[in-house]
């Protein structure tokens, strides 16, 4: 077992994430698809495979949002399983679980505190970026959605809490570079010179969308696609296709790429709007950076132009690690949750 070290673990309804940290920095970060909905046993195999390749630590730090997964009655259901998946598999571990506001609990304290360890991985990487920061916008784009968290004078600043909460004070987009079904990205769109509607099927994805405009990158598709099929262009096209009502041949590639641009261009309308109202109600100044993680930080670099603001990576706010190329700056910055969930872990064992 390592010693010293801790494990930060983001356990999501669609991808485990874990972060190794130790005295000297980040010495490992990995992503692994974990479908929840599928049963608790996914999870299971899920950490395995992390043990397998980063090993045991003596110290565990824990957040979640795979208790929405649909498999769980509720949340605090949900919250209370994935405690106790974690401990059983940890048995010779110390183990404390992220509350959010309520801050790093031991389980048996956590399980009394389900609606705030309920979907606060968000939090974690807010914090450890308001340790970091004064002012600032941190957007964080995964697979399925997207947190927009404003920091003033290196505070976490949210308004809402619950994802109630943030959904209704656009801090929470449920939108993804990779989960998202097309049909929830537009109504309507224009192709061979119609506006067309979009079928209301699960054809396909952002993750199609973002491979047909260069815009994925490796490792943010874990998944299988909507059709279980193949994720090669041609593959992603063809599902595109599908939502319009069309196959593959019936236009080259040059159309199914313009088509899969719209659709990611109104996924970027939505972030941009849920933005801009989140800047303007913390009162962030022109000079704040937009700051990205999670897997989609291509697209909030983007954002962030559009926003008029300079944009840092979250990549940088992290410790560096023992040796140069002792840790992947890209993963971790796409895991930040598990990365700031060890950082806040070790702050509490320490304390």
């Amino acid at each position: 077992m390592n010693s010293g070290a801790i494990t930060g673990w983001d356990m999501g309804g669609a991808h485990l994430k874990a972060a190794l940290l130790d005295q000297d920095g980040i010495r490992g970060v990995i992503q692994t698809a974990c479908p929840l909905w599928m049963g608790l046993d996914r999870l299971e195999s899920a950490m395995d495979e992390v043990l397998e390749q980063l090993g045991p630590t003596e110290l565990n730090a824990v957040t979640m949002t795979g208790e929405l997964a649909d498999i769980f009655e509720s949340r605090d259901e949900g919250v209370r399983r994935i405690i106790a998946t974690t401990r059983a598999k940890m048995p010779a571990s110390r183990v404390l679980v992220y509350a959010g506001r309520d801050g790093m609990l031991a389980p048996e304290r956590a399980l009394d505190h389900a609606d705030t360890v309920a979907s606060a991985n968000w939090r974690a990487s807010a914090e450890l970026a308001a340790a970091k920061m004064g002012d600032a916008l941190l957007v964080d784009m995964g697979s399925s959605t997207t947190d927009i968290v404003p920091l003033v004078r290196g505070r976490v600043a949210a308004v809402g809490h619950s994802d109630f909460q943030r959904l209704s004070e656009s801090e929470l987009v449920y939108t993804g570079l990779a989960r998202t079904p097309l049909m929830a990205l537009a109504g309507s769109v224009p192709f061979m010179g119609k506006q067309v509607g979009v079928m209301a099927e699960h054809f396909a994805t952002s993750a199609d969308a973002h491979r047909l405009a260069g815009s994925l990158p490796e490792g943010a598709d874990l998944l299988p696609a909507a059709d279980g099929g193949g994720k090669t262009d041609e593959d992603s096209a063809r599902r595109i296709a599908r939502m319009v009502g069309c196959d593959l041949d019936d236009a080259g590639m040059a159309a199914w790429r313009e088509l899969a641009e719209f659709f990611i261009a109104r996924q970027e309308e939505k972030l941009l709007a849920a933005c801009g109202e989140v800047i303007s109600r913390a009162g962030l100044g022109k000079d704040a950076p937009v700051i990205g993680a999670g897997s989609g930080r291509g697209v909030i670099a983007e954002l962030a132009g559009k926003l008029e603001r300079p944009y840092r990576d979250f990549a940088e706010l992290l410790p560096p690690g023992i040796a140069p190329g002792s840790y992947d700056g890209e993963k971790a910055a796409a895991c930040a949750p598990a990365v700031a969930v060890a950082w806040l872990g070790r702050e509490a064992f320490q304390s």
